[in-house]
């Protein structure tokens, strides 16, 4: 069986603005009406996606108590749009649970925490959170917090991984709760590798090899990651996927932010949600690159570290568009063709889609208490 997992999605964020999941949501931006999402129950159903990783984003421009109360949030609207869909989904914590709701028919729901910010300077609130089902923590996201530095922070705070950082670090392969090293600095990278105790993953990045960008990782990266065991999940932003498109696109992207961001302060304008319908057409309107570019980024691990250490964190929800031909979540078998076609065995196809991933949750897991 092929156990298709999304290692990565924002989908909280659109349970936060009201996306209904037990539905399929409207495709399109139209004014007044909600934005368009990459996912919900029934296109994960229709996509063979077998569990995702929901991401608990919080920005780094919050306030501490802020973050805290931002991620405990939206730990709430996941646990409500589970129970809301028990016939559908179930919020999951461990590999042998998901393979137990693959074959009952459940999507499985794990969530993960996308920047430490929420735990302040306190690992009891990094126990609470594990407690809670989170089960897996990037470090920080676009700039330096209390654990470390960021990829895109404009100056490095503490040219790595901070002294309660290491604390972090110790505590996590403790509890048995995955590090991700997406968005962080390279400096931090190699902390983390020196200091982790346990197989560490990147849940939705890129190959720096094929797209020199910051957020992408280096050969060197890769190969040190996977002797530790670890694995890279690739990530489908065509900014990270091709450095042609993110020239052309960047500024768009901005305003595309930009303007909803605007309409996030005030979502009953209708002027405001015209104006973010306007910048996600100018987005769409640039040729987007083809799908097969995130199986040329999974080619490039295999052939530098082998199969093992490869899989697909979407960015779903958190991206303002995707690769042409996967546009959501309801085309993910496309990646599994395209694998097939290039001559991937069922068996190596297994890895890539989910098993290596599970294969280090399981490790981490058994290695913690």
């Amino acid at each position: 069986m092929v156990f298709l997992l999304d290692s990565h999605c924002d989908a909280p964020l659109m349970l936060a603005k009201g996306a209904d999941f037990g539905r399929p949501v409207p495709q399109g931006y139209v004014p007044g009406k909600f934005p368009v999402t990459h996912v919900d129950y029934a296109r994960m159903k229709k996509g063979g996606v077998n569990g995702s990783f929901f991401a608990i984003y919080t920005s780094n421009f919050l306030s501490p108590d802020a973050a805290t109360r931002r991620a405990l949030e939206l730990i709430a609207k996941v646990y409500d749009s589970v129970d809301r869909n028990q016939d559908k989904a179930a919020l999951t914590t461990s590999p042998a649970e998901a393979r137990r709701n693959a074959r009952a028919g459940l999507i499985s729901v794990f969530m993960g925490m996308e920047n430490g910010a929420p735990i302040q300077k306190d690992l009891s609130l990094l126990r609470m959170f594990w407690r809670m089902g989170v089960t897996y923590m990037t470090l920080t996201h676009a700039r330096s917090n209390e654990i470390c530095d960021s990829c895109t922070s404009p100056e490095p705070r503490w040219h790595g991984v901070s002294p309660f950082g290491r604390e972090v670090i110790a505590e996590m392969n403790r509890l048995g709760m995955m590090i991700d090293v997406s968005h962080i600095s390279d400096e931090s990278f190699w902390d983390v590798i020196k200091y982790s105790q346990a197989p560490v993953v990147a849940t939705h990045s890129c190959c720096r090899a094929l797209n020199d960008h910051p957020r992408n990782m280096t050969d060197e990266m890769i190969v040190a990651m996977a002797e530790k065991g670890g694995v890279i999940q690739v990530n489908f932003y065509p900014t990270f996927l091709d450095s042609a498109y993110g020239q052309k696109a960047c500024d768009l992207i901005d305003a595309a932010e930009a303007a909803q961001d605007a309409w996030l302060e005030n979502p009953s304008d209708p002027a405001l949600q015209e104006r973010v319908k306007a910048a996600y057409e100018a987005v769409n309107a640039i040729p987007r690159p083809s799908y097969k570019k995130i199986v040329d980024h999974i080619d490039h691990v295999v052939k530098l570290v082998g199969v093992k250490h490869v899989g697909l964190g979407s960015d779903f929800d958190g991206i303002e568009v995707c690769p042409s031909g996967l546009e959501d979540i309801s085309r993910m078998q496309k990646i599994i063709i395209e694998l097939r076609k290039r001559g991937y065995s069922e068996y190596e196809i297994r890895l890539i889609a989910g098993g290596n991933f599970l294969r280090v949750m399981d490790t981490v897991q058994h290695l913690g208490e």
